[in-house]
Formats: structure tokens, sequence, C-alpha cells
């Protein structure tokens, strides 16, 4: 047995409930994890709210990061000790997604890393950055994955190049991170002047307090030399893609990868098609590109920022704080 939690249904974070599963040893192929750590994302969120219906007592937690305690028949890849990751589409390992590449992701229709052990094939995991912690590597399967595969794999960012960031959660934080690590300049906006100065502190060359000034879109077009910005990793959906339509340059790459502002809109579809923006929607990523994230992680020490973590049997408490928008980064449990 095993310490966990589990959302009973209708859902709602008075339904997280802490209990024991039942958990077995490791068949071929698989690995059994003592996890230690799981982050909070918007997509997990969802789910212990009862917005992404699932079955009755599911384990919640898309992330998680531990340590291989032991390893079934078959097994080379990992071994006893390893420190390891979760991957956030374990049947997507490499190429092209299609609807059986995106089944299967924890902690929505199977059950997650709101656990202390978990036995899953060797697929379901990768090992880890040098020198991070368990909760610095349980921020990674997907917020900075999504904000690698929209810059670096979508976006394929050059030094030189603007990008723009909204927000400070986590995708967004990566994303500047990443963004920098390139070479490239960055805009980044927020409606916290104390979150402005932080986002300064970690390399944002320009920023832009968005409660402050309505049409953004326009000041970081002209932020960006007036021609406007190449990259945008627009977290807001609906309710903020016409400042970033507006923001970008002629020819420019908009990310789609949250839908915090809403998730219908007015869009000038006529200004994106003038100005050829490229606008892709981005759901995480494959286990091969959490591969090339961690080496690229390890070759420029780029390391997560975490703004609070609680321990497993008050991850309701973390949801809340989640909901209070005070966070800067990652919330994290950690067990």
């Amino acid at each position: 047995m095993t310490r966990a939690m589990q959302l009973r249904k209708p859902g709602g974070l008075d339904n997280l409930l802490l209990t024991e599963v039942g958990v077995d040893g490791p068949g071929r192929g698989q690995i059994l994890v003592r996890l230690h750590a799981s982050s909070l994302n918007y997509h997990d969120y969802a789910v212990v709210a009862g917005m992404i219906p699932t079955d009755e007592g599911r384990i919640p937690m898309s992330d998680g990061a531990g340590v291989v305690a032991e390893v079934g028949e078959g097994v080379t890849e990992l071994a006893v000790g390893d420190h390891v990751v979760s991957t956030f589409f374990p049947n997507w390992p490499s190429g092209d997604p299609s609807p059986e590449k995106l089944t299967s992701v924890p902690g929505d229709s199977t059950d997650g890393y709101a656990r202390e052990r978990v036995v899953a094939p060797t697929r379901y995991f990768t090992k880890v950055p040098r020198d991070y912690t368990h909760a610095q590597a349980a921020t990674l399967p997907c917020a900075a994955l999504t904000a690698w595969r929209a810059l670096v794999v979508e976006g394929r960012i050059k030094p030189g190049e603007t990008v723009l960031v909204q927000g400070t959660g986590g995708v967004s934080i990566f994303a500047l991170q990443f963004a920098k690590a390139a070479g490239c300049k960055v805009i980044a906006t927020s409606s916290s002047a104390a979150k402005l100065e932080r986002l300064k502190s970690l390399g944002a060359d320009q920023v832009i307090n968005y409660k402050d000034v309505p049409a953004w879109g326009d000041a970081a077009r002209h932020l960006a030399g007036g021609q406007g910005v190449d990259h945008i990793v627009e977290i807001g959906g609906a309710g903020t893609l016409s400042q970033s339509i507006a923001a970008a340059r002629i020819g420019g790459h908009i990310s789609l990868i949250g839908v915090l502002a809403g998730y219908q809109g007015d869009v000038s579809t006529a200004t994106l098609m003038m100005k050829q923006i490229r606008l892709i929607g981005i759901g995480v990523g494959t286990r091969e590109q959490q591969q090339d994230m961690i080496r690229a992680i390890d070759a420029a020490g780029i390391k997560p920022v975490i703004d609070r973590s609680f321990p497993l049997e008050e991850l309701a408490a973390a949801f809340r704080y989640q909901e209070s928008g005070a966070h800067f980064g990652k919330i994290c449990v950690e067990f």
C-alpha cells in the first residue's frame, strides 16, 4: 500500500482525500518509482475542480519526479537509483501527434502522481537534469516542455530575435529562460509592478504592465523596433489573442498554449491573414523533445523558479494558493 490523494465525484477541492492504494512490483519493461514531488499546472486544476470529468477515485497530477526503486525484467534504459521525471504523453515518444499518441495522460485519463509509489512502463519517465532536486524536476514535464516546444521546436528561435511572454506562471518563466539562453530579447507582461521587477531580474529586457497599458500589443510592437515581435507565447487564449496579433511582426509566430483569459472571443482573422502570422496550438510535447530539453537545461544551467511547496496531504491548499494568483513561477508538492 502507498499513500495517495484521490478525487471523489463530482470533483472540487473539498473532494480531494488522502487515502492508501495498492501497488505491485514491476513487471517486464516496467519500473517502480518512489515519487517525491509533483507540480501544479492549470490542467491539474481543471481536473480537480471538475472541469475535466474523470473516473471516481482518480489520483490527480500529471507531473511526477522521484527515484527508481525497482526495475522489471528487460529494463535497460533506467536503473535502480536513477532520478527520473514523468512524461505528459507517455504514448507519444516522437514524431507528429495522433489520437493514439495523445492518450493516457497521467492524472486525467489514467491515475497520476499525487502518490508515493507508482509502477509504470519505462517510457513514462526520463532521467532528470544534473543536480536537480525532485521538486525542480517535477516542474519540467508540462510547463517547461510546453515552453520548449513553443519556442525551440515550433518557433526555431534564433539569437537576436524578440520573444513576448505573458504573466508569471510556469510556462511564461520557462519561456523567458529558454529565450534568454538562446540569445533572444524578451518582452514580458504582468499586472503587478513587483512581479515585473522580478521578471527583469530574470533577464526580461523590457516589461509592460497590461493593467496600465490595455493596448499592450501595440506597445510591444513599438518596443520591438516598430516592426513587431518575432515569437509570442500566448497563454491567455481568446481574451488576449487580439493583442498578441497586434504585437506580432509580419510573418511572426504565435504559440497558443493556454486559455486563461477565455475560450471564445473576437479574433481579427483579417489581421492574422494580412500579417501572415503563423499561429499554432501547443499541447506539451514528446518524450524525445523532453530529453532534448533536459540536455539543453544541463548545457545552459537553467533552474526553475519555484514559488512555494506544500506537503502531499495539503494538495487542496496548494490549489487554493494557485487560485489566488499570488504565485510567481511554479507551485510544488513534496513528499
